[in-house]
């Protein structure tokens, strides 16, 4: 098989395979539609009505352990049956506003019923739009959190009413620290400070419990956190890469990070114990998170109700707050982006919620090196630019010596082309005839292939670092290019990537005789453009660069193999 008709099929292979992909994902069969759409931005606030999925966590069974006490403790008295208190309809919310979140929490068990990204706009032309995490109204997204008790004691759940001290509290230039307390007492000698702390520039929440235990008996107390979110199928579009993100709970048990498909039966009902680890509601771009600490033991699970809601929550251990003494629950909730750093600082690879899928071992080091030349230039498309250059420098020996073959067989197409008149009709002796010429010749018939099989993973690599890197998102190049992210409005990378393609066909080794090839030889630049005319701006500028590199490259040996050819012929 000569040269030409590798690299003929082997491009044709991949534009068909990328094809394949995208038919699988757009037609494959969809599950039963969910009975409500879903938004990222309503505009009511305040907290809804007690649902089916307004439930409390089942408490552990294992005995408490008791921390070192505080205070001294105090006689015991008769244990106090609940009076929990639940609250129906809508209660009083207090707004929160830092630098990047403005966040409103229900005085009804401090719930998280809103929160806007404020530096993150829905539409890049409408920037006083941000893009919302958290609603009570239907479709229903919001955090809830609280402490479970045993003995039957009144508990500080997501359903009582805690007391706030103000009904706004705003993030002032230079201060470095919000805290926002609520409190709440059962009226016997427990009194539970829940505390959100938010920090500038972050979207990270500290969340925490400190309960004083001023009773007669011990209090025994497990922390919990639960995400409910409506669940609906996203019908994948070729035409909005944005339906390809994965959208829905996820979970990392300390060793594996696992996204829980609702639509799959055992992984809606899933449950399992671990400790050093989180659980996450996603969408493309953002997520919202819990992260308990990690030195402990935490059951997780995940149920659906009736109305598609489907409920994400942990629950922690029993501990015994002694009679006079105090203890401290704490938790971390990520509310925003999926920006690395912030996600790695919030907890143990929650960075991995930027999923690059399979290709993660090229992917994470490619961002990472785009994020650093950055830095430097300071745009993303300039950044692609270099990156890709500095790929291309990395791979340079190795194509190289691949472009030398290809110069070779160029060079000798004249004599192929006689070679395969002669012998149209003898395929065997056809085959011994080109072998013969390719050893004698030094060359690889093979070569053309090399190129397009090292670039393949790094553009698949490239694809999901521009779908999943919110970095990117809305992120401008120049001119007409205003996000990277999405594809080019007008068209003009495709096109020009189309004329560089078909400027590095007329660089390669002539196709053969064969009619048939000849055209998909010369069509593969139309098709290849047409593909990837929706895919991100970033990702054809990514193609475009290397093409443009690679035909330099090419043009460059070319002269270089030409001379050589002359030089001994000279001799001879």
């Amino acid at each position: 098989m000569d040269n030409q008709r590798v690299f003929i099929w082997a491009a044709l292979a991949l534009v068909l395979y990328l094809n394949f992909i995208t038919w699988q994902k757009d037609y494959a069969p969809p599950p039963a539609p969910a009975s409500a759409a879903t938004t990222q931005t309503p505009s009511a606030t305040g907290t809804a009505p007690a649902a089916a999925n307004d439930t409390l966590p089942e408490l552990p069974s294992s005995d408490a352990t008791a921390p070192p006490a505080s205070a001294s403790g105090t006689s015991a008295a008769t244990i106090n049956e609940s009076n929990q208190e639940t609250v129906a309809g809508n209660a009083a919310v207090i707004r929160v506003v830092t630098d990047v979140l403005s966040m409103d929490i229900s005085t009804r068990g401090g719930e998280l019923v809103r929160a806007d990204l404020l530096k993150y706009p829905v539409k890049k032309n409408q920037p006083d739009v941000p893009v919302r995490l958290f609603t009570p109204n239907p479709p229903l997204y919001v955090a809830r959190s609280g402490l479970r008790a045993a003995d039957g004691r009144a508990e500080p759940t997501h359903q009582v009413t805690y007391q706030a001290a103000a009904s706004e509290y705003k993030l002032e230039a230079g201060q470095q620290e919000l805290v926002v307390p609520l409190t709440w007492t059962d009226g016997q000698g427990v009194t539970v400070t829940k505390t959100f702390k938010f920090k500038p520039g972050s979207y990270q929440v500290d969340l925490s419990y400190d309960v004083d235990n001023q009773s007669g008996s011990d209090y025994k107390a497990a922390s919990y956190v639960q995400l409910i979110r409506h669940y609906e199928h996203i019908e994948r579009s070729y035409f909005n890469v944005e339906t390809y993100a994965y959208r829905g709970p996820a979970i990392f048990d300390g060793k594996a990070y696992r996204k829980l498909k609702i639509e799959d039966e055992d992984d809606r009902k899933f449950k399992g114990d671990f400790a050093g680890g989180w659980m996450a509601s996603l969408q493309h771009h953002f997520v919202a998170a819990a992260v308990p600490p990690k030195d402990a033991t935490y059951d997780y699970q995940l149920s659906l109700d009736a109305d598609n809601d489907f409920v994400l929550s942990y629950r922690g251990p029993l501990t015994a707050v002694p009679t006079g003494g105090k203890h401290t629950f704490n938790e971390t909730i990520f509310v925003g982006p999926k920006l690395q750093e912030q996600l790695a600082q919030a907890g143990p690879r929650l960075e991995l919620v930027a999923d690059y899928g399979k290709l993660t071992i090229i992917a994470q080091p490619l961002f990472t090196v785009l994020e650093f030349v950055y830095g430097v230039v300071g745009n993303w498309g300039w950044a692609i630019i270099i990156v890709t250059f500095l790929i291309k420098l990395a791979f340079y020996k190795l194509t190289a010596s691949s472009g030398r073959s290809m110069a070779k067989m160029r060079n000798l197409g004249p004599r192929i082309k006689q070679i395969q008149e002669r012998y149209k009709d003898d395929r065997e002796q056809l085959g011994r005839q080109m072998m013969e010429i390719y050893k004698r010749e030094k060359i690889n018939p093979l070569a053309g292939c090399l190129p397009i099989l090292i670039q393949i993973p790094f553009f698949l690599a490239f694809y999901w670092v521009l779908l999943e890197s919110v970095e990117m998102r809305q992120a401008p190049f120049l001119g007409w290019i205003t996000d990277l992210s999405s594809r080019d409005p007008f068209f003009i990378l495709p096109i020009l990537m189309a004329g560089a393609m078909f400027a590095q066909f007329k660089l390669q080794p002539m196709p053969s005789t064969d009619p048939v090839q000849a055209k998909i030889f010369m069509f593969m630049p139309l098709i290849m453009s047409v593909t990837m005319a929706w895919f991100p701006a970033g990702l054809v500028l990514y193609w475009l660069t290397n093409t443009l590199l690679s035909i330099a490259q090419q043009y460059r040996i070319n002269k270089l193999v030409a001379a050589e050819d002359k030089k001994e012929k000279d001799r001879s």
